[in-house]
């Protein structure tokens, strides 16, 4: 994230709006699960809209069920320039993959060739269905030690999308078992599942064949993207605020005086943000405003600690003192030190003793290091209703982490944008009746006129 945020940083102040995503592409009819980050960004701000997707999935049968039947380690006459007889296309996918194929060469399919096949794997791959394991398989057919290599051997199924061509195809190949022969994928079949047209020729060996396929971005994905990307340039500039405005409006709001449920976000220390989420995380502004300050006067972990049956007191009196134990876990861990690198921060983590969504929050009070992108469901709903989509409300730790990114930006306003965000999804931006009054990104939310 901190890469990517600096790229779009850089790029916007070239003067290009950039919109970034992770696709599945299978959506845009490539037959396998291969999710990638796109980024697209348009010179003199146009209007770029992802192209649309589709629900329906191209199979891995759809893909390559046309294609003859070979046997492991197969070469046709002729070397690379050899050709396998070919009956026809059977399906609209196989179709649109001949198309273009001149017309001498619509009996013949040129590279279906594979690798040799050893006897011991052809009767393990006999044995494999597409739910198989390689843990699964007799003890004598095992080369590999199965609680490593659990998918070592990975039969696909005709009936779905086939698992990520990578370039690992060109040196092991047993990913990619046919959905039904008992062998690894031809360079053909390969090309197909990355949507290589037929009278697309690959140089080289078929194992640089195979890196080449698989280190490429397939051709129907790039295909959707580029016409959206041509479609943009002729579009009038956007008006979408960059990640930097949006960022500065942030970062700016954050420093203002206002009621916040999360006032130790405002006190530079890592110590005060860990202590307030563990005690009074998802409590009113009200009731943060007034009992935060009393546990603010404890500073150091060993303070808390000398002070203990003060705090319990005060946590009993909004019902919260059965979270005492888990501070002076912490206080403990902690000693004398307030202020903790990121890797002892990383240690309170993997001791179990604060979770990662804390750390990441006491991170942001000013630890050195890359800044975290912290994702929350404030946090995402934010994002969702200011572009008027629920895309990163799919999955969270993709999409979700990318749409906050672009909220927060990039620079030295970075953390207070992503604490000024935290505050706003929590406090202002509420799931039933948000004060789309108080917030700072109201001028530019598309879905401010919904709540007015």
């Amino acid at each position: 994230m901190f890469i990517l945020r600096s790229m779009v940083f850089e790029l916007e102040s070239l003067g290009y709006s950039v919109e970034e995503r992770v696709v599945d592409a299978w959506r845009y009819g490539v037959p396998q699960f291969r999710q990638r980050l796109i980024l697209v960004a348009i010179r003199d701000g146009g209007q770029f809209e992802w192209p649309s997707e589709t629900p329906r999935k191209v199979t891995v049968a759809n893909a390559i069920s046309d294609l003859p039947s070979v046997e492991g380690g197969w070469r046709p006459e002729g070397g690379a320039q050899g050709w396998t007889e070919y009956a026809g296309p059977r399906s609209a996918f196989q179709r649109a993959m001949r198309s273009g194929v001149q017309n001498d060469d619509e009996a013949k399919v040129f590279d279906h060739i594979t690798r040799p096949v050893r006897e011991d794997d052809e009767r393990a791959f006999e044995l494999l269905d597409s739910e198989s394991r390689y843990s699964d398989l007799p003890e004598h057919l095992k080369r590999y030690r199965d609680d490593i290599f659990d998918d070592k051997y990975k039969r696909l199924s005709g009936d779905d999308v086939s698992r990520t061509i990578t370039a690992h195809i060109a040196k092991d190949g047993y990913w990619y078992i046919h959905p039904e022969q008992n062998r690894t994928l031809t360079v053909r079949e390969a090309a197909r599942i990355q949507t290589f047209p037929d009278w697309f020729r690959f140089a080289g060996p078929p194992s640089a064949a195979f890196k080449q396929i698989g280190n490429a971005v397939p051709p129907r994905l790039g295909f959707a993207i580029g016409s959206a990307v041509v479609a943009a340039l002729s579009t009038e500039p956007s008006d979408r605020p960059s990640s930097e405005e949006v960022g500065g409006a942030l970062a700016t709001w954050f420093r203002e005086p206002h009621a916040s449920s999360s006032p130790w976000y405002h006190t530079a220390s890592a110590w005060h943000v860990m202590v307030g989420e563990l005690l009074l995380d998802r409590v009113s502004p009200l009731v943060a405003g007034s009992v935060w300050p009393l546990l603010e006067k404890y500073s150091t972990p060993k303070d808390l600690v000398d002070h203990r049956a003060e705090v319990a007191e005060i946590l009993g009196w909004i019902d919260r003192a059965d979270r005492l134990d888990a501070v002076i876990n912490l206080a403990k861990a902690m000693g004398d030190v307030a202020d903790p690198t990121e890797d002892e921060l990383d240690a309170l983590v993997s001791k179990k003793i604060v979770m990662q969504s804390v750390a990441d929050r006491a991170q942001l009070a000013g630890i050195e290091g890359e800044e975290p992108v912290v994702v929350t469901s404030g946090a995402l709903r934010v994002a969702a209703r200011l572009q008027k989509n629920q895309l990163g409300r799919k999955n969270q730790n993709s999409d979700g982490r990318i749409a906050i990114a672009k909220l927060v930006g990039y620079g030295p306003d970075a953390r207070s944008a992503q604490l000024g965000l935290l505050e706003v999804g929590a406090d202002v931006c509420l799931p039933t009746r948000p004060n789309c009054g108080a917030c700072p990104l109201q001028s530019w939310c598309r879905s401010a006129a919904d709540f007015s």
